[in-house]
């Protein structure tokens, strides 16, 4: 494989998902739910995790459910300090510095979020492109139009691009693609079944070839994972 570009999720795969970061965004979201259904947090807590496995996010869920300001949502979830929660990691410069090869974000957070994150982590100028949320139409990962989006962006194609990502859901559909995919981490949820898988991924008999899924503990993995790569 001949790689030529880099596309990062952004929260729990550029920064630990220990940060307190992720635990705020969670206990935000959950907060929207529970208001948003008049139920207790609790309840949010068990409706979201029956429902969400058909959705690409919580708020496409929302939206399916009613909820008409999506802008409210985002600025709920991620208000201006949030950045606050995220601790520095004075060593992810330097290192991402090192890996000579195009980087790009594709996250399902709105660009505010994706900025201040980029920003409180000092690499902001180390990506040459940002694929939010609204870029695709509310409608993110693991829908086949948010991985197009994302590579036209960066002017990379499936072939010669590999995504990095924390969440089974969201690296099966860029393997779906005939792309190659890498999961960060190891709490990474669970596969899509079969009938979300149809919903919102490409069948894989539309691409070009089959693709894969590849595995590292941390991004501090990428220079052994990238030789790896292009062995395949």
């Amino acid at each position: 494989m001949h790689i030529q570009h880099l596309i990062f999720d952004l929260d729990n795969t550029l920064y630990s998902s220990t940060a307190d970061m992720d635990k705020g965004i969670t206990f935000r979201m959950l907060s929207c739910v529970a208001e948003f259904f008049h139920i207790s947090y609790d309840e949010a807590v068990s409706l979201r995790a029956q429902k969400l496995p058909g959705f690409s996010t919580t708020l496409e869920w929302l939206r399916h459910e009613g909820l008409t300001d999506p802008e409210r949502y985002f600025s709920q979830v991620h208000p201006q300090n949030e950045a606050d929660e995220l601790p520095p990691d004075p060593a992810l410069r330097p290192f991402l510095e090192s890996i000579d090869l195009p980087k790009s974000i594709l996250t399902n957070a709105p660009r505010e979020h994706a900025e201040r994150v980029l920003a409180k982590l000092n690499v902001t100028d180390l990506f040459t492109s940002i694929c939010d949320i609204r870029d695709c139409n509310l409608n993110g990962k693991p829908y086949e139009g948010a991985y197009r989006t994302a590579l036209e962006k960066c002017s990379g194609t499936i072939d010669d691009s590999i995504f990095f990502d924390d969440q089974y859901k969201y690296t099966d559909g860029y393997e779906s693609l005939g792309g190659t995919a890498v999961i960060v981490g190891t709490a990474n949820g669970a596969h899509l079944n079969s009938s979300a898988s149809s919903a919102l991924t490409a069948k894989s008999d539309k691409a070009a070839h089959r693709g894969r899924t590849l595995r590292i503990a941390t991004i501090y993995d990428i220079p052994s994972l990238l030789k790896q790569a292009a062995a395949l």
